[in-house]
């Protein structure tokens, strides 16, 4: 049982969003507490990457509130508790970087120009790096990777701050089936051992089957709740924190 005050990683309240008169998604409602994982599909163009970019701060709403642990999104500064992981095509992967260097990027906005990796910080990259698959080839120039390996790379880039919520955007296209293994087994490890928030966009279901508490689907602009493989781990959307 969930304890009283655990506050959703992050929580949608009746938002609404638009591009000029067009609705993208009404209403819709949903929350994401610490340890949960949740699949979010729906066809191309549903809006389910529209919502996690309105979770994430990329976008605003036209009306409803959008909370991360507790703090309105216009509010909300802790920003290293959020990892965030675009679709692979968004990503810029076209320089010479190592992948030691990709993963080190993810400290930038938490450490500045000037301060240096402390030995926790450094604990933390050996760590990232080592549960993501990516000990053999930390010197490998990212953009002679597979696609499978740079997808590892920059997830691990997402959780060298520790976050507390990842969000993550297709995170299986275009990779190969041991990418999507060592995807699964540290995406278990996250959400079982650390307790991080997960969402999960995708319309490939061998990604989350049996990983997901919870699965969604944005039909119409609206969430509908989708049939999970795995019936044991089915569970209904959760209201949104008052």
């Amino acid at each position: 049982m969930r304890p009283v005050n655990d506050i959703a990683a992050l929580a949608f309240d009746r938002v609404t969003f638009g591009f000029g008169r067009t609705a993208v998604l009404r209403e819709v409602s949903l929350a994401i507490h610490p340890g949960e994982f949740y699949a979010i599909v729906g066809a191309n163009g549903s809006g389910k990457t529209t919502l996690m970019k309105l979770g994430v701060g990329l976008l605003r709403p036209a009306s409803g509130t959008v909370r991360l642990f507790g703090t309105a999104i216009h509010d909300f500064h802790e920003w290293h508790k959020l990892g965030y992981v675009p679709q692979r095509a968004a990503a810029r992967l076209t320089l010479p970087v190592s992948v030691d260097e990709v993963v080190r990027s993810g400290l930038a906005g938490h450490l500045g120009l000037l301060r240096r990796p402390t030995a926790a910080h450094r604990d933390r990259i050996e760590h990232v790096v080592e549960i993501m698959g990516l000990t053999g080839i930390r010197s490998s120039p990212i953009n002679r990777l597979s696609g499978g390996q740079q997808q590892r790379a920059l997830i691990a880039r997402a959780l060298v701050t520790a976050p507390r919520l990842l969000v993550l955007d297709e995170p299986t296209t275009g990779v190969d089936a041991d990418a999507r293994k060592a995807l699964r087994e540290a995406l278990e490890h996250l959400v079982e051992v650390e307790q991080v928030a997960v969402a999960y966009i995708s319309h490939d279901p061998e990604g989350f089957n049996e990983l997901a508490h919870h699965v969604v689907e944005v039909v119409d602009g609206r969430l509908v709740e989708a049939l999970l493989t795995d019936q044991h781990h089915a569970a209904a959307v959760p209201e949104p924190e008052s």
